[in-house]
């Protein structure tokens, strides 16, 4: 416990893995994660795509018991209400789960990048609000800082994005969709700071962020080539955070529009270098797709363990609605495509930690699990008929939440072309 001035006394959140930061750190440069000593002898020098580290296997466990224990009871509620629970935030951070790969010199977990995609997937499994929370703040927000930041930048905001502040990342505008970089934000400088005039649209995590990484141009005569990344506290002058937008799904993940009136932000919080804002995006959204892509995983593996346990209890004619054959293809059918979807994020993951190309692999996992999501929240809400429609159950929600899966950080169009590029160029010689 710890104890407060006035006396109270609040009980303190174990990070179950704390104990194994060393050796995540220690395994942050290895292609493959080193196998539990029992493992090892079976699966020989390639281990299979399901096949974790004890630190990875740890980790998977305590947050799905988290998940189950501190965010079920909040999520009909925070769906109703549209609004994340302050406690869930709280908790986020207490477990150690907002700062997974920064390092523990800032307070975070100093895990892996593979290790947030199983945390992403594990929390999308109860909430895919919270995973898309989690998600932008560790696969965007703390990449980039950590990457691109000065020392004096990671000092000032890596501590708090591992403890307590989240941070939010400022792209799409109104003509600037999937034509990322048609942006009109425009920053102009003066003397030692820069003065930011525009506005952005579909910002995640707007509402509660403190601090926000945003992407304007310093030079709109060369096109693209003069988008810059800039950090705005979320406290600076003409900043405006505007309501928030009533979405189908997601809806305790806030989405607000932004506007930027003459905001004064110093030249010292330029993010990298000037006119390399696009390559940081894309560099970014790269990765951020197999979050993405672990997120819409997450989601239909929550919705079929929702439903089974129906199709096994529930009785017509005289048998278990799961035993109907028809019923079993259909389920067996949904369940090879969730194993699929499985495979094709997690080699994504393990490419892009092995330091091997891996944007294709992305495009496949981000465009399969959103239609994987889709497929599977549909068909669930089927199996179990009229109750399925109702919000006694959570199939409903899910199948509100799974739809941004197939538009944010790519849409499937977007993804197809991106695919068909690689292709096009494995076949050149």
């Amino acid at each position: 416990t710890v104890a407060f001035g006035d006396g109270r006394e609040k009980e303190q959140i174990s990070r179950p893995w704390g104990s194994c930061q060393a050796g995540w750190r220690s395994m942050s440069n290895r292609p493959v994660p080193d196998m539990a000593s029992d493992q090892a002898a079976v699966v020989g020098s390639f281990p299979p795509l399901q096949t974790y580290s004890e630190e990875e296997n740890m980790m998977r466990e305590a947050v799905k018991k988290y998940a189950q224990e501190r965010i079920a009871p909040f999520v009909s509620k925070m769906d109703e209400n549209s609004a994340m629970d302050e406690d869930v935030i709280k908790s986020l951070f207490e477990q150690g789960l907002m700062g997974i790969e920064i390092d523990p010199e800032y307070g975070g977990t100093g895990s892996t990048f593979f290790s947030s995609i199983l945390v992403i997937e594990e929390l999308a499994k109860v909430d895919p609000s919270v995973a898309v929370l989690c998600d932008i703040q560790n696969t965007l927000i703390n990449t980039l800082f950590v990457k691109l930041g000065t020392p004096a930048q990671k000092e000032q905001y890596l501590s708090r994005l591992s403890t307590d502040m989240i941070g939010s990342f400022c792209l799409s505008e109104a003509e600037a969709g999937s034509d990322a970089f048609a942006l009109k934000t425009r920053a102009e400088k003066h003397k030692d700071y820069y003065i930011i005039n525009g506005s952005k649209m579909w910002i995640s995590n707007a509402e509660h962020a403190g601090v926000f990484l945003v992407m304007a141009n310093v030079d709109p005569s060369a096109g693209y080539r003069g988008i810059t990344c800039f950090i705005v506290d979320q406290d600076t002058e003409g900043l405006e955070i505007c309501k928030k937008e009533n979405k189908l799904g997601l809806r305790a993940s806030s989405t607000c529009p932004l506007n930027f009136d003459n905001v004064k932000v110093p030249e010292k919080n330029i993010l990298g270098q000037i006119g390399h804002g696009y390559k940081y995006a894309i560099g970014m959204l790269n990765e951020g797709r197999i979050g993405i892509a672990a997120q819409m995983l997450g989601l239909a593996q929550g919705c079929f363990d929702n439903t089974i346990p129906y199709t096994r209890q529930r009785v017509q004619f005289g048998k278990r609605i799961f035993d109907f054959q028809g019923m079993q293809h259909q389920i067996a059918h949904v369940a090879t495509q969730i194993e699929a979807a499985r495979l094709l994020t997690y080699n994504a993951a393990r490419l892009k930690e092995a330091g091997r190309p891996f944007i294709k692999e992305a495009c496949m996992a981000k465009y399969f699990c959103a239609e994987l999501a889709t497929l599977t929240t549909s068909k669930c809400i089927e199996w179990m008929g009229g109750v399925g429609f109702t919000k006694d159950y959570p199939i409903e929600k899910y199948y509100r939440d799974c739809k941004i899966g197939t538009i944010y950080e790519g849409t499937t169009n977007v993804q197809l072309s991106t695919m068909a590029k690689f292709i096009d160029k494995e076949y050149d010689h």
